[in-house]
């Protein structure tokens, strides 16, 4: 695999990279507008009935069997949780009325072993109007911070395209999970928290190496510096990604109902924080850089200074001896008496 993503071009095949995000994000929004499509939302943000049944030591059933026992009324949707002791379960499910709550007990009390209802209650949404404004202003806030942080430590190009990572990151794990019809409680919004931290510490990694190489091959071309920047970094990024992917892959195997959906949406997020600090937030920033500086080519290397060879002066004829030496005598000729 590694030797694979070591021969893809980055930069030069950037558009394609994109046209590959756009295109399962625009199925997603296209899911989110179909009637009958998009995300389900779960007990937490539409309410419900809240019940915690206690057992006594070592009768409790299995969250399975008390699921299968909902799911004969039509109460797939709940969430079934069982306390740390062991020996009570928390029931949540969609709102229903008192003959619905009366014939919900009788069947719980016809299908489990005995029971004690130690409370029922109505349960409003747990992410109300309230809670919703606030986690979008904390998410605002958090987001100044990191483009304030990113372009002190890099520049504001770089807090930009990183944001955009961000952004994409998000869309394609909603995306996803709208395709596949996956029920949204609060744990979803956990793992987006999660996706948003796990992306940035990624993409913050390839723009260290990109800015250490450019500075030390500022002769090269920006395509190649970059290239090779996401190529240096690609060993730490596969493994890191994969074994987070395998402790996330356990838990989604092995942790039951309860947690399926939680490491459904934080492995779709590994996966697309990944594909985004080399795929979109890298070549966006060298795209960016490329339209202000065609050539980047900062500046053209000098070629050296050749000494040009010279032939030594040689003296011309002249008509005159050279200088420094005597006029030779004309020889007289002898002249008969």
């Amino acid at each position: 695999m590694l030797t694979v993503l070591r021969k893809l071009d980055y930069v030069g095949r950037r558009k394609t990279w994109y046209a590959v995000s756009l295109v399962i994000i625009g199925l997603g929004i296209l899911s989110l507008v179909l009637p009958g499509q998009g995300l389900r939302l779960g007990i937490d943000f539409t309410g419900g009935l809240y019940l915690d049944l206690g057992f006594p030591p070592g009768t409790a059933p299995s969250v399975e069997e008390v699921t299968n026992v909902l799911a004969l009324r039509g109460l797939q949707g709940s969430v079934v949780q069982r306390s740390l002791a062991g020996d009570s379960v928390i029931v949540r499910t969609p709102p229903m009325d008192e003959t619905g709550r009366e014939s919900l007990m009788a069947l719980l009390r016809d299908r489990l072993p005995e029971f004690s209802l130690l409370q029922m209650e109505g349960v409003q949404p747990v992410i109300g109007r309230e809670l919703t404004q606030q986690a979008l202003l904390a998410v605002l806030l958090a987001s100044l911070g990191m483009v304030l942080y990113i372009t002190f430590r890099f520049e504001f190009k770089s807090a930009v395209c990183t944001m955009a990572a961000l952004g994409h990151d998000v869309l394609v794990v909603m995306s996803v999970l709208s395709l596949l019809r996956t029920e949204i409680n609060s744990p979803f919004i956990a793992a987006i928290l999660t996706i948003i931290g796990y992306s940035v510490n990624d993409t913050i990694v390839v723009f260290d190496r990109i800015r250490e190489n450019w500075r030390e091959r500022e002769r090269e071309p920006l395509p190649v510096v970059v290239n090779d920047s996401i190529r240096q970094t690609l060993g730490r990024t596969v493994n890191t990604s994969g074994t987070t992917l395998l402790a996330i892959g356990a838990i989604l195997v092995f942790g039951g109902r309860t947690t399926r959906d939680f490491a459904l949406a934080l492995s779709l997020g590994v996966v697309a924080g990944t594909y985004s600090s080399m795929f979109i937030a890298s070549p966006l920033w060298a795209g960016w850089q490329l339209r202000e500086k065609p050539a980047r080519q900062r500046r053209p290397a000098t070629a050296p200074v050749i000494p040009v060879k010279t032939k030594p002066a040689t003296a011309t004829k002249a008509s005159g001896p050279a200088p420094g030496k005597a006029r030779p005598r004309p020889k007289r000729k002898a002249t008969a008496r």
